[in-house]
């Protein structure tokens, strides 16, 4: 990592009479660098700075040249190395010096990656910016475990949520439990790991089935992927048991049924080097 100091440029004024240069939003992918678009890999090889997210792996980041500047802005929970209006000050800064910028963001930036508040804020302040989009880390996870997110004899929709408790809260989440209890659709779940007990839970008494196939699925396409399945009863207790942490997301609908036959025939073509653990409750 280079020396870069984004709060010293932060208190800097920009200099004058520029116009800005390019921001790019580039989608990272799930994890897995050989699921990179090469619209995105192309990015990286240009690049000359990169403010780049927690759950960019380092082997995407070695797609970014060796002179290239390279600035953390991950956040994680509790720990926020910038907050979000100063990653935005920060991309506005330097595209207002004249430097293009590389706005590096795990999986998707349009979904749950903030990148469609990063892009309003280039667009109000009249920066010109780009989108990359990248494979989704529900699209890369479910795949990578064998899960798929819709079929038409389990689900004919799809709700991507974000699992954050309520700030001050231990047991509320703001969603539309009604809904997303209906059957035949698969629930995905981003940011959920705190709060399974409260999802699960919240579906339970809002109609769904206890007996629902659930999965989590743990640092997905990577090399050290971990996938516990069950049900929506006994997902969070497996959850707690086998200590799964963030990054993580979390699969509900009876899709998740499908992993052991589509996940065992699909086991020859295993990712070199990749070793996924398993568990299993009923």
């Amino acid at each position: 990592m280079s020396d870069f100091e984004p709060l010293r440029c932060l208190r800097a004024d920009p200099t004058g009479g520029l116009r800005p240069a390019c921001v790019t939003l580039v989608g990272a992918g799930p994890g897995d660098a050989e699921l990179l678009t090469v619209k995105a890999v192309r990015a990286l090889a240009a690049a000359r700075l990169v403010l780049y997210d927690h759950l960019v792996s380092k082997d995407v980041l070695g797609f970014v040249p060796r002179e290239a500047e390279l600035v953390y802005v991950g956040k994680e929970a509790a720990h926020h190395t910038l907050p979000q209006r100063d990653i935005i000050e920060l991309m506005l800064h330097l595209a207002r010096s004249g430097r293009p910028v590389v706005r590096l963001k795990g999986g998707d930036p349009y979904i749950f990656g903030r990148g469609g508040e990063e892009a309003q804020a280039l667009a109000a302040a009249g920066v010109p910016f780009e989108v990359i989009p990248g494979i989704s880390a529900a699209q890369g996870a479910a795949a990578s475990a064998g899960i798929p997110l819709t079929h038409r004899d389990h689900a004919a929709s799809v709700r991507f949520v974000a699992g954050h408790l309520r700030d001050g809260a231990a047991d509320a989440i703001d969603l539309d439990w009604p809904s997303l209890a209906a059957p035949r659709q698969t629930l995905v779940v981003y940011m959920g790991v705190a709060a399974l007990p409260v999802i699960c839970a919240q579906l339970i008494q809002h109609g769904l089935d206890p007996a629902t196939p659930a999965a989590v699925i743990e640092r997905a396409t990577l090399p050290d992927e971990r996938v516990l399945t069950g049900t929506v009863l006994g997902l969070p207790t497996l959850a707690l048991e086998q200590r799964v942490r963030a990054p993580a997301l979390i699969v509900i609908g009876s899709v998740v049924s499908l992993r052991a036959e589509l996940s065992a025939a699909a086991a020859s073509a295993t990712r070199p080097g990749a070793r996924p653990l398993h568990a299993v409750a009923a």
